[in-house]
């Protein structure tokens, strides 16, 4: 589990796609390596990544991540090259203060910056959702003005959605722009998504109501209300 708020910027020094998928080396990150293991979990740019090596000593520090073909299909992680900067949030620890909202860096989609707009020292940026597909719906019912999005890794607010066009955006103040590297990414750039996760059990469990899991769903349920309702108002 993880929080959306940003702890460091790395560098990506070493990129190897094969087949399989692809190795990342993300170098000068020795402030999230201090009690790194092998093994331990580290959300690059939105995406929970296992640590398979690491030094936190050499060149400022580096770890190394693999990323399956599933990962590259889901995020614009197989689209970074040698030298991009890359967000970084290690897991959340039981002791520690929640600041953010809930995030399990499991993205669920891109979306792609289509304005940059500055607002004094903040900047709005309009973002624009892909097409759904029998494969993956649309995440506009997720999206709502005020509510949370987790956008490269970075927890962020909602200021508005359009669901006729499939955009939504943010506000980024001085400080965040400052700490993540979304307000850097030119137009046309792709961004990595993930949805609240409380939205999708809460629509997860109305829709099972309704349809019905097992017994009489709740749309039948209220049809024979209803019906029930007409039969007595059109006795005489």
């Amino acid at each position: 589990m993880f929080t959306g708020l940003i702890e460091h910027l790395g560098t990506i020094s070493s990129v190897h796609h094969d087949s399989g998928g692809c190795a990342l080396t993300i170098s000068q990150s020795a402030p999230v390596l201090g009690d790194c293991h092998v093994g331990d979990s580290i959300a690059v740019n939105g995406a929970c990544l296992t640590v398979t090596e690491f030094d936190k000593e050499q060149e400022g520090g580096w770890f190394k991540v693999w990323l399956a073909n599933e990962t590259l299909d889901r995020t614009d992680l197989g689209d970074r090259k040698v030298g991009d900067q890359v967000n970084l949030e290690r897991a959340m620890g039981a002791d520690v203060r929640f600041g953010g909202h809930f995030v399990q860096a499991h993205v669920d989609t891109t979306a792609t910056i289509i304005d940059s707009t500055p607002d004094g020292e903040s900047l709005r940026l309009t973002f624009q959702l892909e097409e759904p597909t029998s494969s993956r719906p649309s995440l506009l019912p997720y999206l709502i003005p005020k509510g949370y999005v987790t956008i490269d890794g970075a927890s962020l607010t909602l200021t508005f959605v359009d669901d006729a066009h499939r955009t939504f955006g943010v506000m980024l103040i001085k400080h965040t722009q400052e700490k993540i590297t979304l307000g850097k990414k030119a137009l046309g750039s792709k961004v990595n998504i993930e949805v609240d996760m409380v939205g999708k059990y809460v629509t997860k469990s109305v829709l099972a109501a309704l349809e019905g899991g097992g017994g009489q769903s709740m749309r039948t349920l209220i049809e024979k209300i209803v019906e029930e309702v007409l039969e007595k108002k059109n006795k005489p």
